[in-house]
């Protein structure tokens, strides 16, 4: 098997020769170096800029024997190369050329772009000054619909390899090999998706709703049962650009549009001619940002020059810049044409995107082609009933994934090519390879963290894993051994089971947990699928510290194992909870529970109630062997537009973008399931991402909360600590375990990415593409005098002394701090990112609350991050 994943991976990684064409470009007459000169291989969508000291480079390929070298106020000019591999230090002398466009002379630029007296600048502020009579949106009504393909491809592969060796077992694949129209280069389709909707707008008061008609997925992303991840994914990734927005979301980033209201201090633009679009004249603005490693666009806008011209985008082609600090895309290209209505009105009718990624090395390169087309576009008034009667912006029919054949021959609007239309063959062939599934196996389980015990004839109905969850280890016990699984919809749409038993070793424990969901919505494989409707019963017997609660992953994850801190002061908790959850479409979510749970403490944990004598003894006979809580808890979280991708732990968001507000109510109850205490625990919170065009982005996560009643420590507030050295979004870094208890508290965790607006700035640092990031998380706290066992001279029998260890002498030393209200907590960070386009480190400094040795004042934290 090992043999068959070399050959896999070979086959991915075939690619062409990576030999460059090297050279400058300057003026003819005046012998001055020129920037931003377009030098490319005409047709082949292939091609560079010249940087600053009018220098590029360019991937050389033996089948293209000419350069296309042109700039605004320049000759076009053809160079021929010399044999392959010997062109390196050209020098390409262009000639000036005074023309004129509608009455505009342009000349051959002398000296440094400048917006004054810059023809180009004028035309586009009438563009910008005249673009909301062109916007969709600024219409009362619109509808129309929409048909959409996306293909993604291995890229640059040679159908030569499976005629040589024992690679032609793979011969099949040579016949799903296709060229690409717009780069001339040899893809292999693996999946393509296609969506039909028909989207719904009102201006006042403002909605848009998408009915989904049509859904079609086909590919290798059959193979996995969490496919729709990279379906989801790239949908997300590659959105539609909408040039009359101020910010185009591309990437998940959010790129200037060349036609927003501030775009001139961001662009600069070049007249380059006049054409015939069809029957439309247009003038060809170039355009590209001022610094070409910001987020922004470069390419061209076709301006149309009718006598009564209102200054309207005829076409607009986009791509990156090519010194963009851009991860993983090595070439893009979006063309869009805007056509004419009866009414006048311009439409993006046809919108085209071709994305060619590289990964890795290793990986080799993909392709991402999307094709959209618009049509029967109304402007009329449509009924207020249908927007009330559509929860949430996306509404999918229940026949949408269902459509057969004959429907997407009906509206299909682009046909498919040959390999497309064979995807359901090429992946028969393709799980039919000796040894095909074994990989597969290895795939899933390496990626998907679960082993599944099915197959492609008889689908998994119980998957086991997290395979990262299998050896772990702790402080108290030891090493620590796992075996978890659970069900899939394969068994059952509605009812899922899951659950694991643990061992560990140190003190010969068995642990265990098990849950049963019923999920009121037919789910497709998971029962956290968005969205959800479900009742859950959990019962659990296991060890728990106080921290768990705030980390994203399993607790029992390998990777966390590894502390900053020792962490010695666990729960042994048995609990029963019942669960239900409701989301809205629309964002809304809804959650109710009750809780039953008794604590043990164990390890250096221990309660003890207070006794006057102002430190608790060494002495188990005086500790309280356990606390039981029987609580019910009430949350709503709204979160509009939310998308999630399923993995088989968890939801993972696919973007940030909206905010989220939270409110929740815990009310513990005496005397009901063995309840001891009565109190109420009140908490809100406020997360929302701010993009700061090109000085990056800004998270903000606020909370606050109240613990109203007289508790012990145990029902106290933690803060949200993370002990790891793994780097865990909204959590503190540097606080211990149980150093801080509150029962009113106020927290900001905050997150500054700058995306490389600085070390782009930076010569030698530029080359390197990393990004900088800084960040600080503060820390508000209180403990009334009712909850604070000094305050009472520790005599307050319904409090427990609080957390510590006691030395070796005997003496005790308490671990928790009481917060000065006045004296905030405060850690900062300043992190470097995209360190191979993969890793981040953090260096986490502590601010305040320094006087205890034994915490941590500073610290390295590290994590896997992949953003373009």
């Amino acid at each position: 098997m090992r043999r068959f994943f070399s050959i896999i991976v070979t086959i991915i990684c075939v690619l062409h020769a990576n030999a460059q064409v090297t050279g400058k470009v300057i003026d003819s007459k005046t012998r001055e170096v020129l920037d931003y000169v377009n030098v490319y291989y005409e047709g082949k969508n292939v091609g560079e800029q010249t940087d600053e000291n009018g220098r590029f480079v360019i991937k050389e390929d033996s089948t293209l024997h000419e350069l296309t070298v042109s700039s605004m106020g320049y000759q076009i000019q053809k160079v021929k190369l010399k044999e392959f591999g010997k062109n390196k230090d050209i020098t390409i002398k262009l000639v000036p050329d005074s023309k004129t466009l509608s009455g505009v002379t342009v000349s051959a630029r002398k000296g440094k772009y400048s917006r004054k007296n810059n023809p180009a600048v004028e035309l586009m502020k009438k563009v910008i000054a005249n673009k909301k009579m062109s916007d969709l949106r600024s219409k009362d009504f619109f509808t129309y619909t929409k048909y959409e393909k996306m293909t993604f491809s291995l890229n640059e592969v040679s159908d030569k390899v499976f005629d040589e060796g024992e690679y032609k077992r793979f011969a099949f694949l040579k016949d799903h090999v296709e060229v690409q129209p717009l780069t001339g280069k040899l893809t292999l389709p693996l999946t393509v998706d296609e969506t039909l909707s028909e989207t719904y707008y009102r201006k006042d008061p403002k909605s848009e709703k998408q009915i989904i008609k049509g859904e079609s997925n086909k590919g290798v992303t059959e193979l996995v049962n969490t496919g729709e991840i990279l379906t989801t994914t790239l949908k997300d990734v590659f959105t539609d650009v909408n040039i009359y927005e101020e910010e185009c979301r591309l990437l998940q980033y959010p790129f200037r549009s060349p036609i927003a209201d501030n775009a001139i201090s961001f662009y600069r633009y070049y007249l380059q001619d006049t054409i015939f679009i069809e029957k439309d004249k247009v003038v060809d603005v170039g355009f590209l940002p001022n610094n070409q490693q910001d987020f922004g666009f470069s390419g061209h806008l076709f301006i149309t020059l009718d006598p009564d011209s209102t200054f309207q985008v005829r076409r607009v082609e986009l791509t990156i810049p090519r010194r963009s600090d851009v991860n993983f895309v090595e070439n893009m290209i979006i063309s869009q044409d805007f056509t004419e209505l009866d009414t006048g009105d311009r439409i993006a009718s046809t919108n085209d995107m071709l994305v060619e990624l590289k990964l890795t090395k290793w990986l080799g390169k993909f392709q991402v082609q999307k094709v959209t087309r618009l049509s029967d576009v109304s402007f009329e008034e449509i009924p207020r009933s249908l927007f009330k009667q559509i929860k949430g912006n996306v509404f999918r029919e229940p026949d949408a994934s269902m459509q057969d054949d004959d429907y997407w021959n009906k509206y299909r609007a682009v046909q498919l090519t040959s390999s497309e239309d064979k995807m359901d063959g090429f992946l028969d062939k393709l799980t039919h390879i000796k040894g095909f599934k074994y990989v597969l196996f290895g795939f899933k389980a390496l990626v998907e963290n679960f082993v599944e015990t099915g197959d492609s004839l008889h689908p998994s109905r119980i998957d086991i894993g997290p395979v990262n969850t299998m050896i772990s280890a702790n402080h108290y016990d030891g090493l620590r051994l796992r075996a978890s699984a659970l069900t899939t919809a394969n068994l059952s749409p509605h009812l899922f089971a899951n659950g694991y038993v643990a061992y560990g070793t140190q003190h010969q424990n068995i642990y265990w947990k098990g849950q049963l969901t019923y999920a009121f919505n037919k789910k497709a494989y998971l029962p956290r699928e968005f969205p959800q409707r479900n009742l859950s019963v959990y019962w659990i017997d296991d060890i728990v510290s106080p921290f768990d609660k705030f980390v994203p992953t399993d607790k029992d994850n390998m990777f966390l194992a590894l502390r900053s801190s020792t962490v010695d002061q666990y729960n042994h908790t048995r609990e029963l909870r019942v669960d239900y959850t409701h989301e809205y479409e629309y964002g809304l979510k809804l959650n109710g529970q009750f809780t039953s749970t008794r604590n043990h403490p164990v390890d250096a944990l221990f309660f003890q109630r207070l006794d006057g004598v102002g430190a608790p003894m060494n002495n188990p006979d005086k500790w309280v062997p356990s606390i039981t809580t029987a609580e019910f808890k009430f949350g709503v979280t709204y979160e509009p537009n939310v998308t999630y991708i399923n993995t088989k732990q968890r939801r993972i968001k696919v973007n940030h973008d909206a905010p989220i507000l939270s409110f929740s109510h815990t009310c513990g109850v005496n005397g009901i399931f063995g309840g001891q205490y009565n109190y109420n625990v009140t908490e809100i919170g406020l997360y929302k991402r701010i993009y700061m065009r090109q000085f990056g982005k800004f998270d903000a996560d606020i909370k606050a909360g109240a613990q109203w009643n007289k508790v012990p420590f145990p029902l106290l507030i933690h803060p949200a600590a993370n002990t790891s050295y793994i780097i865990e979004d909204n959590t503190f870094y540097l606080i211990s375990n149980l150093e801080f208890l509150n029962d009113r508290y106020a927290s900001l965790l905050s997150e500054w990415d700058l995306n490389g607006w600085l070390f782009n700035r930076i010569p030698l640092l530029k080359r390197l593409k990393w990004r900088e990031c800084i960040g600080i998380n503060v820390l508000w706290g209180q403990l009334t005098d009712k909850n604070n066992p000094a305050s009472s001279g520790y005599t307050d029998k319904d409090l427990f002394y609080f957390p510590g260890h006691f030395r070796a002498d005997g003496t005790y030393e308490q671990n928790t701090v009481c917060m000065d209200k006045n004296k905030p907590y405060i850690e900062w960070r300043v992190g470097i990112h995209n360190i191979f386009k993969l890793i981040e480190i953090d260096y986490v400094r502590r601010l305040t609350y320094l006087d205890d040795p034994n915490t941590n004042k500073w610290g390295i934290r590290f994590k896997v991050r992949m953003t373009f």
